[in-house]
């Protein structure tokens, strides 16, 4: 455990188990073979989710089915890490009968992002512990976010600084929104605490709500449009002012833009509204999101925000 209360999961070791679940949406044969290649193909073992492939409705299974398969892999001590197999929608039904006390009591590494960031946010408050805003198992994988995810999760450093990825720089060339671009300059230093916009703002004002007071609050999205962009943010400004926050650092929002047929500001007019007039450092653009190239983010740990030099600094290390 950290100064700050944390609890910092075990690092993994090559060669290690990762158990693969999928809480929120369902999955079927043919992404959980690629997520299995994934991760053997990193050096790492694998052991499947008991209930991993079943359906309900477009979930993959039940809660209680959902609920079974995390509290079995964090209870599992062969286990030493968790893997989502996919994001999609559901993990918000599992925060008020998550183990706590157990996930506490067997800290691992949690893996994924998306609607994964329900159960980072719920864990990170109620458990302490440090999980990871990162690419689900069944992403097609970049050498870029597999060397930044396996850094941060096998070779903890006490600084570990993350440049934004070249091939998205060049990306924005053709797309406009994969471009980074400082809206208010400084460097900011703080608890990383977010993920998806639609799931922090869905979870202000409950118990399991991102605390956003002098942290760096990370935020992306997908296929929303500016007006419920510009939606979400200000539900999280009258929640908890996003002011308070120590900086704002947004991915990249892929198919966020208006459609031809709208009448409509565009996605850079609709955030700049909210983050202008903040006098804190605000950036746009990097390398995180429902994108191939994105780097992991340890949730609830500290870190630097430089926008003169474009980079995320971990200020510790992730994993013990």
């Amino acid at each position: 455990m950290t100064k700050s209360g944390l609890i910092k999961p075990p690092r993994l070791l090559e060669g290690d188990t990762i158990g693969l679940v999928a809480p929120g949406g369902h999955t079927d044969a043919a992404a959980v073979a690629k997520a299995v290649r994934n991760i053997e193909s990193l050096g790492f073992k694998v052991r499947l989710g008991k209930n991993l492939e079943a359906v309900y409705g477009n979930y993959g299974g039940l809660p209680q089915q959902r609920l079974d398969d995390l509290h079995a892999m964090f209870a599992d001590p062969e286990v030493k890490a968790i893997w989502a197999i996919r994001g999609g929608s559901g993990c918000i039904q599992l925060l008020d009968q998550l183990d706590y006390r157990l996930i506490r009591n067997n800290p691992k590494i949690l893996i994924g992002y998306s609607d994964i960031t329900a159960l980072h946010l719920a864990i990170h408050k109620h458990a302490g512990l440090v999980t990871f805003h990162g690419p689900v198992a069944s992403s097609t994988l970049s050498d870029y976010s597999v060397t930044h995810l396996l850094n941060v999760l096998m070779r903890p450093e006490a600084e570990y600084t993350i440049p934004m990825s070249l091939e998205n720089s060049r990306k924005a060339e053709e797309q406009p929104w994969y471009a980074m671009r400082t809206v208010v300059p400084g460097v900011a230093e703080g608890p990383l605490i977010g993920g998806n916009m639609c799931l922090v703002s869905a979870l202000a004002g409950t118990p399991y709500a991102a605390d956003i007071r002098h942290s760096i609050l990370f935020l992306e999205e997908v296929n929303e449009a500016p007006y419920r962009i510009d939606r979400m943010l200000q539900q999280l400004h009258l929640a908890q002012g996003l002011p308070n926050a120590a900086g704002v650092m947004l991915g990249i929002c892929e198919n966020c833009g208006p459609q031809d047929s709208d009448i409509s500001l565009t996605l850079d007019e609709t955030t700049d509204q909210h983050l202008k007039p903040l006098h804190i450092p605000a950036v746009t653009g990097y390398s995180f999101g429902h994108i191939r190239n994105q780097f992991t983010l340890p949730v609830g740990l500290r870190a630097r925000l430089d926008t003169g030099r474009q980079t995320l600094t971990l200020l510790e290390a992730a994993v013990a």
